[in-house]
């Protein structure tokens, strides 16, 4: 079972890119973030067309999470409100859409577009740090149906100086400072595992190149856009890799995709072998 992210800077300026990129690459699912479009307005007939089971919570012009997917999306939640309706910290951070999940083959997957914070000085690092603190509360309710789970997303934060181009200049700016990183690993928890690291250890390798200063011709990115999994995901992971080449391509995304392979059999799958044993 392949599960991607991908930050689409405007799923409807990228409609083409992400279509093709689902017809070359078959993943099962791919979740969206960044999609900058309100619900009524979001393409579903593309997916529909296709086959995908689509499930999605955005606004105009900002923000906007989607999940697109080759098999049902059950249980789907919206926002913080869908684990934490009782939280009163909570109904503050509903406004900007940036997290969705869904029961997928039997896996939680926990899509979220994490705020960038603009500036260490700015009000929104301020409400990064509360969305995050946000995001522990959130997780732990997850935990508690003992569903295997799997958080993707852009999280906005280089965990480490190997997630940076230069992380003797970056290192504790934004993106890169001792409260987002501490606040970041503490709402992940001892079980949640950075798939990418599990099977690469060294730097040199991004998710994100900024439009500006020719970040994708001088290769000066960051590693942002994470795929973390619960110990037993973690058992059956097989790969975990960035498709750089499409944020090479014509008006791309700033963001490229990444993609986890897991050693998980699909119920379709499941229920041919059944009938098989059944036949003989």
């Amino acid at each position: 079972m392949q599960i991607a992210s991908w930050n689409v800077n405007s799923i409807r300026t990228r409609l083409d890119h992400v279509l093709r990129w689902l017809d070359q690459s078959g993943v099962d699912l791919l979740a969206l973030q960044e999609t900058k479009v309100d619900d009524p307005l979001f393409p579903l007939e593309a997916f529909d067309s296709r086959g995908y089971a689509v499930s999605f919570h955005g606004q105009k012009s900002y923000n906007g999470v989607a999940l697109i997917s080759q098999h049902p999306l059950e249980d789907v939640r919206m926002g913080f409100l869908g684990e934490l309706s009782a939280d009163p910290e909570t109904e503050k951070l509903s406004d900007q859409k940036r997290v969705i999940s869904a029961l997928v083959e039997g896996i939680r997957v926990v899509n979220l577009y994490v705020p960038n914070g603009s500036s260490l000085t700015s009000d929104k690092y301020d409400y990064k740090l509360s969305w995050l603190a946000c995001l522990e509360r959130y997780l732990q309710a997850a935990r508690s149906r003992d569903e295997p789970l799997c958080v993707v997303g852009d999280f906005n934060i280089g965990p480490e100086a190997r997630d940076l181009h230069d992380p003797e200049r970056l290192s504790g700016g934004i993106m890169a400072s001792d409260a987002e990183r501490g606040a970041l690993s503490k709402a992940l928890g001892h079980d949640l595992k950075d798939a990418f690291r599990l099977f690469e250890a060294g730097t040199g390798h991004w998710s994100w190149w900024d439009y500006r200063s020719g970040a994708w011709n001088r290769d000066s990115g960051w590693r942002i856009d994470h795929i973390y999994l619960s110990g037993e995901l973690q058992e059956l992971a097989l790969s975990c890799q960035i498709d750089k080449q499409e944020r090479g391509r014509e008006q791309p995304s700033d963001h490229a995709p990444v993609v986890v392979d897991l050693s998980w059999e699909l119920e379709d799958e499941l229920e041919e072998v059944d009938g098989n044993f059944m036949a003989d």
